[in-house]
């Protein structure tokens, strides 16, 4: 107990005499050790590299979720070190809403089909976008706060373990100072032997704070080398976190082209589906016709009498005899009937050829990588 009490005082000898020397070095009524330039370089390296590193965790847990709310939800379930429930994404809600309306509408419908195809791409957008976030958190923000909680928390304690020492070695020479000042003073006055005793006194006061300067001293450079060697490790840190900056932006790309070629296969799926719908929607006028495909004129344009073959004009003979290809212009919009046609758009211009065998009616037309065939009453063969 005896122990306790005297290794208490000492403790609170320290710490009074730590904040005498900080509020007098605020006040400018006492000097104050200054590090050298390169332990304060590295200090303000490492400052920065917390604030930027913080910085940058914040906005990434930002991009990879934007609500703030689930953002909030997820820091409790981590702060009660339970796991977080599996939730669906915004991607996988939608399609799940695509493909149950889908299935409402009919899978036997082109809009029932596409809806559904829709939602299934939907939903593998979003179990990409979830593979992208564990990824992320893994390989880039786990590594960024595992600098944050572990080794600038070390750094920190150092540094204030540094900043101890600084003040303890600032009050052994505040005392040194004083002591040194005090046995002067008794020297000049030293004719008597009561002031022969104060003397020796101060003498000895000297000593002793000599000797506390000492050990101040080589405490605070053994704490220095220590910071020192652990603040030039920030290098190493930089090298890290480069590492998983590559890690992130290959994470990014491989998500970003995996979305992309979700998408450009859903295009090539939802390409077919005009052509079924004009197909479905003509399918009574085909059954009429007994099964022939009739290319249906728009309404302002059908009191217009179609030329019969017999009546072609010379420039669509010539490129019958000629088994060549000519520009036409398109005069009204046409949707294909069937797989073997072609859709047409107002006042665009293709490539028309004629094809042994085929309908005197019709054309073969070409517009890129699509080809079909093109009825000749909705064109105009141009020079």
């Amino acid at each position: 107990m005896d122990f306790n009490v005297r290794r208490l005082a000492a403790d609170a000898g320290t710490f009074l005499s730590r904040a005498v020397q900080y509020t007098e070095e605020k006040l400018g009524q006492a000097e104050k050790t200054e590090l050298d330039a390169h332990l304060e370089n590295l200090l303000a390296r490492a400052e920065s590299t917390k604030h930027w590193t913080e910085k940058i965790m914040r906005q990434t847990e930002v991009l990879l979720q934007p609500n703030p709310n689930v953002r909030m939800e997820e820091f409790l379930y981590e702060m009660l070190d339970r796991k977080v429930p599996t939730r669906a994404n915004n991607h996988e809600l939608l399609g799940e809403c695509m493909i149950d309306s889908g299935h409402e509408f009919g899978p036997g419908t082109a809009y029932g089909s596409a809806l559904i195809k829709c939602g299934e791409t939907q939903k593998q957008l979003g179990s990409a976008e979830k593979e992208f976030i564990q990824s992320s958190a893994i390989n880039f923000l786990t590594p960024f706060r595992n600098f944050i909680e572990g080794d600038y928390k070390t750094i920190s304690k150092e540094r204030k373990l540094l900043q101890n020492k600084r003040l303890d070695l600032d009050a052994a020479k505040t005392r040194l100072k004083k002591a040194r000042v005090a046995d002067a003073r008794s020297a000049e006055l030293n004719t008597t032997p009561p002031l022969g005793e104060e003397y020796q006194m101060w003498a000895e006061e000297v000593d002793q704070a000599e000797t506390e300067l000492r050990i101040s001293q080589s405490e605070f450079d053994r704490q220095a080398e220590i910071t020192r060697l652990l603040l030039e490790g920030i290098s190493s840190t930089h090298a890290h976190h480069l590492r998983c900056l590559n890690d992130f932006v290959e994470a990014q790309t491989a998500y970003y082209a995996q979305c992309y070629q979700y998408m450009v296969n859903l295009q090539k799926q939802l390409g077919s589906f005009p052509s079924s719908f004009s197909s479905n929607n003509n399918q009574s006028l085909a059954s009429a016709s007994g099964g022939i495909s009739v290319p249906s004129a728009p309404a302002a344009t059908a009191s217009l009498p179609l030329p019969a073959p017999g009546q072609a004009s010379p420039a669509l003979n010539e490129l019958r005899s000629n088994s060549g290809t000519r520009k036409a212009r398109v005069l009204y919009d046409y949707d294909a009937g069937s797989s073997t046609e072609l859709s047409l758009l107002a006042d665009e211009v293709i490539t028309v050829s004629s094809v042994p065998g085929m309908d005197s009616d019709w054309l073969m037309g070409e517009r890129g990588n699509q080809k079909g065939k093109v009825p000749i009453t909705y064109l105009e063969l141009l020079n």
